[in-house]
């Protein structure tokens, strides 16, 4: 995150927070809330169970006082007094309806069914009387009779003929109720629960109407007697279950469910109300933090803009104070800085002037003195009256000779102080100007046997100033031809095109650079082993080829091959066409 600003960094990091507080803060809130709900399901199971025992406790009470009432009335006695079950079967039809149950039964005391009514009609007897065919009817206690895919739960009370302490009995009366879905719907709106009830591992009653369902309670819903997660389908229940008879002959189970998923139905619209209300405090949170952020990134992004402007050396761009303390110190220290900088290189300016000068004024003076100290010389000399014509020509050309030395030496410094507009630039071969600086080399006798060589010059263009670049090749050969000896010298001047731009390589076979001047090769005024030198030529020349936008170093040194390397940039296509333009006005 290098390139990003700090204000972009401040509001990434608090959506970043704000999105992982609300993240958070919904997971915490899920996980609270479902715990929670789970443990109101369970309290509402077990006080659902706990309802469910009361009305049982209710309804065997009602059970046995209602047996008690029944076994007492003495048609019933007189019933069972006949022993004649067809007759006792027709007239106990009256009874049943008196008792308002939805099971009555009478059976004797060997045990056989002798009157049987159930609620709806049609349910069978058969099974009732082959269970009781296995065990004598256990007289006041409730039993669990399952007959005809009905489920009932029955209380016996016995009969006895006259008080019960005769111990004469008559037989055993049973009234009952079914356990069918209206009553576990009754229930479960009691418990605001789902209810199923189980004989041997099949459900007989259910508040639950899909099938799926109902095979999965009758493999599984009778196991749980603790609160237990189940799924149904894809609904998610807490169930329990009862044992509603302790008799492992007659295995009757109900299985009480409270929905998980509507009990928690109301976490989504939580965690939707607080999804909104994060987003809201991301929002808000990010305009705050935009604009407190703000209020210090912006005078340090003017800081910034100071500090690049201190690179280019502008060193009175303003900075006006603002934001925070600890900024606005920041800022002061940067402009103390930058105060003191501006003095330190005032102050440096003026020591490197200073000795820019000195240095100057003493190598022009010194190169001033020899050619001056040569004209007074000569002209004390040609004050002498005994001179003939030869002695005076002598002297005369002598002082003409420091006279160009004179004239050399200023025209070099008025070249080192021109600016570059002061270049006339042309389009044209650049052979030509190497030619010429060539020609200008031969006229010095001393170098006539110094090999010098052009290659690849032919048909190379650039825009250049041709006067200025001859001065450059000839100060190059100058000092190539210097370098080398004299018999066998070799200079080469080698041009490529690249997509630097026009190369162009000085490649001599002298000794090298000296290494005491490696360093300060194209500095004013340096020169080693020559008589006459100036130590402006190499500065000229560079100072000339930057001018046109080129560059000139010493690409290679060494005794043997010394090679100076000149790049001169193409001519665009707009010079091309300003090229003929300006001939045709000529």
């Amino acid at each position: 995150m290098g390139g990003v600003r700090l204000r972009t960094k401040f509001l990434i990091a608090m959506l970043l927070t704000s999105a992982g507080l609300t993240i958070g803060t919904l997971l915490v809130v899920q996980h609270t809330v479902a715990v929670r709900a789970r443990e109101g399901i369970v309290a509402d199971l077990q006080n659902s169970v706990e309802n469910f025992r009361a009305e049982q406790l209710e309804r065997e009470k009602n059970l046995r006082a209602s047996a008690r009432l029944l076994a007492d009335l003495p048609i019933v006695k007189a019933l069972m007094t006949s022993r004649h079950a067809p007759t006792i079967q027709d007239a106990s039809e009256e009874l049943f309806k008196l008792s308002e149950r939805d099971l009555f039964a009478l059976v004797d005391p060997t045990g056989q069914v002798v009157g049987f009514h159930t609620n709806p009609a049609g349910v069978p007897s058969a099974p009732i009387q082959h269970v009781l065919s296995q065990r004598a009817p256990t007289a006041n206690s409730f039993e669990w009779w399952y007959t005809g895919g009905h489920l009932y739960e029955v209380y016996l009370e016995p009969i006895y003929f006259g008080p019960s302490s005769n111990d004469t009995l008559l037989g055993v009366i049973a009234v009952g109720y079914e356990i069918n879905g209206p009553l576990a719907r009754q229930v479960g709106r009691l418990a605001d629960s789902e209810v199923a009830v189980l004989y041997r591992g099949n459900v007989v009653a259910s508040t639950l109407n899909d099938r799926p369902s109902l095979e999965f309670l009758q493999h599984t819903g009778s196991s749980n007697s603790s609160p237990a997660d189940v799924l149904l389908g894809q609904k998610k229940f807490v169930a329990t279950s009862i044992l509603l008879s302790a008799d492992d002959s007659t295995p009757v189970t109900m299985v009480v469910m409270k929905s998980y998923d509507n009990a928690i139905s109301f976490l989504q619209r939580l965690q939707r109300l607080l999804l909104v209300i994060g987003i809201a405090a991301v929002l808000a949170g990010s305009i705050l933090v935009y604009f407190i952020a703000r209020t210090f990134t912006r005078p340090l992004e003017t800081l910034a803009v100071g500090v690049s402007a201190l690179g280019t050396g502008d060193f009175a761009f303003p900075l006006p104070g603002g934001g925070g303390g600890e900024v606005v110190k920041l800022t002061q220290a940067f402009v103390d800085m930058r105060d003191r900088l501006r003095a330190t290189q005032q102050s440096l300016i003026e020591s490197e002037r200073l000795a820019t000068i000195g240095r100057m004024a003493g190598s022009i003076s010194h190169d001033l003195r020899h050619p001056l100290t040569a004209v007074l010389a000569n002209a004390e000399f040609l004050a002498e009256a005994n001179l003939n014509t030869t002695q005076r020509e002598e002297l005369y050309m002598e002082i003409r000779v420091a006279v160009n030395r004179l004239t050399d030496l200023v025209d070099s410094l008025l070249e080192l102080s021109r600016p570059a507009q002061a270049l006339t630039l042309t389009e044209g071969p650049i052979e030509g100007s190497i030619l010429r600086s060539i020609e200008l080399i031969r006229a010095h006798p001393e170098f006539h046997k110094v090999s010098i060589e052009v290659e690849g010059a032919a048909g190379v263009d650039t825009r250049v100033d041709g006067r200025k670049m001859e001065r450059v090749f000839y100060n190059l050969l100058l000092n190539a031809c210097q370098a080398v000896q004299s018999r066998a010298g070799k200079v080469v001047i080698s041009v490529t095109e690249s997509s630097a731009g026009v190369e162009i390589r000085v490649r001599d076979n002298g000794p090298g650079v000296e290494p005491s001047i490696a360093t300060k090769l194209f500095q004013p005024f340096v020169s080693v082993g020559k008589e006459n030198g100036t130590g402006l030529g190499l500065t000229i020349a560079q100072k000339i080829v930057q001018d046109h936008g080129g560059s000139l170093e010493v690409e290679w040194s060494s005794p043997g091959n010394t090679v100076m390397r000149i790049v001169l940039p193409q001519p665009t296509r707009s010079d091309r066409w300003r090229a003929p333009l300006a001939k045709s006005s000529l």
